[in-house]
Parts: C-alpha cells; sequence; structure tokens
C-alpha cells in the first residue's frame, strides 16, 4: 500500500504561515491543481460552500510543498482559536552539518539561519551554547508561536 505524509498545521493566518515556513523549509507555495487558476476556484469546484473558503488572501496557496519531493506536503489548517499551550510536535532544522563539523562552522550555520528567520517574522526563545558538550542550537518560535529549533 503506498502512502504519502501530509503535515497539518492549524493557525489564524495561513498565507503568513506559508510565507515563513517556505523560507524556513525551502519550501515552495502548492499550485494549485491542474485547470485551476487559483486554490480558491478549486475548492468552489469541489462544492466547499463560501463560508467554508479561507478568508483574506483566499488565491494564495494554503500549503508548501519540497521542490525536490522529498518531504512531506504541510498544510496550514485556518482554526479561529490562537494557540494556547506549547506544541508537542516541534520542527528541528538541522542546518549545522552535524557533529562532524567544526562547532564554530556550525554555530555559524545556525546563527545565518537565525538570522534569515528572524528577519522573516520568527522570534528567538533561547540560545543553547554549550561548547564543552560540542552543542550550540537555537530555540525559536514561529510568527504564530509555534516553537522549533535550528541546530
Amino acid at each position: 500500500m503506498e502512502m504519502t505524509v501530509q503535515l497539518t498545521i492549524d493557525c489564524f493566518d495561513p498565507q503568513r504561515m506559508v510565507t515563513f515556513w517556505a523560507e524556513a523549509l525551502g519550501y515552495v507555495p502548492e499550485p494549485p491543481p491542474d485547470g485551476y487558476a487559483t486554490w480558491r476556484s478549486y475548492w468552489a469546484a469541489l462544492g466547499v460552500p463560501e463560508a467554508e473558503l479561507p478568508t483574506g488572501a483566499g488565491d494564495v496557496p494554503e500549503s508548501i510543498i519540497d521542490p525536490t519531493g522529498r518531504g512531506p506536503r504541510v498544510w496550514f489548517q485556518q482554526v479561529p482559536e490562537p494557540k494556547a499551550a506549547k506544541n508537542r510536535w516541534h520542527f528541528d532544522l538541522k542546518v549545522g552539518g552535524g557533529r562532524d563539523v567544526p562547532l564554530d562552522v556550525r554555530t555559524q550555520r545556525v546563527k545565518a539561519m537565525v538570522e534569515r528567520l528572524v528577519k522573516a517574522g520568527a522570534t528567538v526563545l533561547r540560545i543553547s551554547d554549550e561548547p564543552d558538550k560540542g552543542f550550540y542550537a537555537v530555540a525559536m518560535q514561529d510568527p504564530e508561536g509555534n516553537e522549533f529549533d535550528v541546530i
């Protein structure tokens, strides 16, 4: 049996999350299905009631995909309530290169990614700088408060 995986993230503003997480993951906004100019026209053609169609920039995708086809599709599902507690999942963005890469190089790679993501709307929560353990990582939050790590 073939299976694909989709990660669904509840959020208030799908378009903002698409923009942020496409940048963070190196993904791209998912184009609408063939024959449709927009996702909104696709969902309407399927009979989704107007009241259930996304609000705001409804022609902007609510999902991102890995352009290489390796990673899962990520769908940002609009919900009315804000995030209320610590998420029980999180992304680890492993940009350092692993323990075979010198710590100073890994640290610079992490810092560069953190700088990019702050410009894209993320917030730094805490920095774990433990050179005696050969470890450097930054805990962050996306624009809606979901935690993730850059390692």
